[in-house]
């Protein structure tokens, strides 16, 4: 991409021309369909300049909702020192237009106040992360995963006052199950606060959200909380990355915990080589099907999308552009391929809030080809 120099930056005229913007649940907050989370390619390795393209594509093809946390490099809080030299170089004419959101909850630090849910550590957190981002507040703070040493309350009643004082415009939490979701709602309705988000892991290869009475699916959509979806594409799987194999400078053979050698089986790359196959019939990628499908799911917000170059975010975007819904057949064909026995996954309104349908029971969500009964 052939971005101009620092400070010379203006965005696309026509940038909201293609990207659908939805409400985030009950809320007036509307994100775009797809996002840009700034996990792994926006750290302290990745040159300025390639980080600077990245985000600036993004922007202008419509994506403005940008997703970190304090730990996200590597080295921690690397990203958004990114995004702070980005702001001043380019982004801060248009901070009004942007959705920045951060998280602390997971190790950001040594020591007893470097990870958790204390009031502690949530609020030294987000202080050191405006200033790493260099901005006065944060559109959505996250509690980045439950944390069982904390008391809930505490938790929550410490979102609620970074709302009151004006450090974030909505809250959220990450990797909550449906149980200790409702319960966060509930308390931050008492201190006068709505839960406007969570941030769940989900796929076609990790579908835990859909489980249980009542799942995760029902506690949102039944409550009106939207949903930011991470690793859409499960680390890469569900692209043409892993078609023929592992790459040797793929993320499978590095030393990544969240994707190795022993996540690609046979089976997997069968099922995935049958995906493809539909994905080509129906004239897109897989990764295009694969985003499209998460956000068939009426839970579902955003997409919050990774990429190491510009050319994987503007395939991303034209998802939205090009996607043709997918038709009943088709939706049965992807259970089959991914060993879902019985009904299809079906959603459909209630007279009074959409709620997912298919709730199957019993299945460990470490197996993602579980077949159900």
């Amino acid at each position: 991409m052939n971005m101009p120099a620092p400070g010379f930056y203006a965005p696309a005229a026509d940038r909201y021309a293609h990207m659908p913007y939805v409400r985030c649940g009950r809320s007036g907050l509307k994100l775009p369909r797809v996002s840009l989370g700034l996990w792994n390619n926006f750290g302290s390795v990745t040159p300025q300049d390639t980080a600077r393209d990245m985000l600036l594509t993004a922007f202008d093809a419509g994506v403005t909702y940008f997703d970190l946390a304090n730990n996200y490099g590597p080295r921690p809080g690397a990203a958004e020192e990114t995004l702070g030299k980005i702001m001043d170089s380019d982004l801060r004419p248009h901070r009004d237009e942007l959705i920045l959101a951060t998280k602390a909850g997971y190790t950001m630090q040594d020591g007893p106040y470097g990870d958790g849910g204390s009031r502690k550590y949530l609020m030294s957190s987000l202080d050191a992360s405006l200033r790493r981002m260099k901005v006065d507040y944060v559109d959505i703070f996250y509690h980045h995963r439950f944390d069982p040493d904390t008391p809930l309350e505490e938790t929550m009643r410490t979102l609620a006052d970074i709302v009151h004082q004006g450090k974030a415009l909505y809250v959220g939490i990450s990797n909550y199950s449906a149980e200790q979701t409702a319960q966060a709602a509930d308390l931050l309705a008492a201190f006068g606060v709505p839960l406007t988000i969570h941030q769940p892991r989900y796929n076609m290869l990790d579908r835990w959200i859909e489980r249980g009475t009542p799942s995760l699916c029902d506690v949102l959509l039944n409550r009106g909380i939207g949903a930011a979806v991470f690793s859409p594409l499960n680390q890469g799987l569900l692209t043409d990355r892993y078609l023929h194999g592992i790459p040797a400078d793929s993320r499978a053979a590095s030393s990544c915990v969240f994707l190795n050698e022993g996540n690609v089986t046979a089976d997997i790359l069968t099922r995935v080589r049958a995906l493809n196959a539909m994905a080509s019939a129906r004239g897109e990628t897989m990764a295009q099907l694969a985003l499209a499908w998460v956000l068939e799911n009426p839970a579902i917000t955003t997409v919050i999308t990774g990429a190491s170059r510009p050319a994987q975010i503007l395939q991303n975007v034209e998802t939205m552009r090009k996607h043709v819904p997918l038709t009943g057949e088709e939706k049965a064909a992807i259970e089959k391929i991914f060993g879902v026995k019985g009904e299809p996954r079906g959603f459909a309104p209630n007279p009074h809030q959409r709620r997912c349908l298919w709730t199957p029971q019993g299945t460990s969500s470490l197996d993602p080809f579980a077949r159900w009964s």
